[in-house]
């Protein structure tokens, strides 16, 4: 059976870090109070948890042995591994990345 190939939708890049930041306008560089040393620190970070989501959206799509509560609690452990990385940031996760897993679940486990 030939597999379904669909056009994603592309999403811009989302500055996390500011998504995540308290304050209402964005700081620059010079301003935030970091040293670059943990200014780096926070750009692995943010890199590591779009590597991570990246992965489970494309085994939530792509493993046909998958079942819905597997599913569920690979998104699960997906959020706790996020708020580990950046605590008391569960907005930011619950606005940015919950709707794209919440959809990525839906498209795969509708019923037919």
């Amino acid at each position: 059976m030939p597999s379904k190939i669909t056009n994603l939708p592309t999403y811009p890049i989302i500055k996390f870090n500011q998504m995540i930041s308290n304050s209402e306008t964005p700081r620059n560089d010079d301003e935030s109070g970091q040293s670059s040393a943990e200014q780096e620190e926070e750009r692995r970070k943010i890199r590591r948890l779009q590597l991570m989501i990246d992965m489970v959206l494309s085994v939530l799509r792509q493993d046909p042995n998958l079942t819905f509560a597997e599913a569920s609690e690979m998104v699960a452990n997906c959020r706790s591994a996020a708020l580990s990385m950046f605590p008391e940031k569960e907005l930011a996760f619950d606005l940015i990345y919950k709707p794209r897993l919440q959809r990525v679940l839906g498209e795969r486990f509708q019923e037919s």
